[in-house]
């Protein structure tokens, strides 16, 4: 009986060391971000798995740009959509960010029920209005995990969280984001976004077109694909437009 209990406590110390190793490389690897992009993502190879797997060729458009060669409308149109509290600048305003949200929500039923569609316009998404996670979850996803849904895996994605937010300042949090969430099938980036959509670059995005981009966000490939669903995506539009005005980029 005590071998066994030996035996066991070996076990669980080994996965404990192993757990705490783990962290520590995710912790270096978090920590060359602050000077270093990353060459490649979990999403980005995710996708190329998939691709493979289907016999197709793989495609990837992506231009890292700085911070500041993305459009202040393209920012503040992602946080408006994304993540209305990523930071809390002096008189930011979050009721009237809700009160915006909320009426716009209001006006996007009837301009829908004014189309004849009956169905709520909406996809399953609980937290659509200010994104199903913050963005800096969305980025430590999108860099280090998988899309599989377990406890396991929102575990490890809380844990790069706390490391992105306290090893990175917004800004650079926002950087990397921008430049690495998917915008379509193997289009990664607002810079190739731009380009692929509007046939600019990143820098020169006006209001209107960066509230399209933010739109598409929560699933550019399906649901919020601009060519299979333009209306659903124009309504999403039209309510980040009107929240825009009550945020602020880092």
């Amino acid at each position: 009986m005590g071998k066994l209990v030996r035996v066991l406590l070996l076990i669980v110390l080994g996965i404990f060391v192993g757990f705490i190793l783990y962290q520590l490389v995710m912790l270096n690897r978090v920590m060359r971000l602050r000077s270093q992009d990353p060459a490649t993502s979990s999403l980005i190879e995710a996708r190329a798995t998939e691709a493979e797997s289907r016999g197709q060729p793989v495609r990837r458009e992506q231009i890292r740009v700085p911070l500041d060669r993305i459009s202040p409308n393209l920012q503040r149109a992602v946080l408006a959509g994304e993540d209305t509290n990523f930071t809390t600048h002096h008189g930011f305003d979050y009721q009237a960010i809700q009160k915006a949200w909320d009426q716009a929500q209001r006006e996007a039923e009837r301009e829908a029920k004014k189309e004849g569609e009956d169905d709520d316009w909406l996809p399953n998404l609980p937290d659509f209005k200010h994104g199903a996670s913050t963005i800096t979850q969305q980025l430590a996803k999108n860099l280090y995990l998988s899309s599989q849904r377990s406890f396991i895996r929102k575990g490890e994605e809380a844990i790069i969280t706390v490391f992105l937010e306290r090893l990175l300042n917004k800004r650079r949090i926002l950087e990397l984001y921008l430049n690495e969430i998917e915008w379509g099938d193997g289009i990664y980036g607002a810079e190739a976004a731009s380009r692929h959509y509007f046939h600019k670059s990143a820098a020169s995005l006006n209001a209107n077109e960066a509230a399209f981009l933010s739109a598409m966000i929560p699933n550019p490939r399906t649901v919020f694909n601009p060519q299979t669903n333009p209306r659903r995506v124009a309504r999403r539009q039209r309510i980040i437009l009107r929240g825009m005005p009550y945020v602020k980029a880092p």
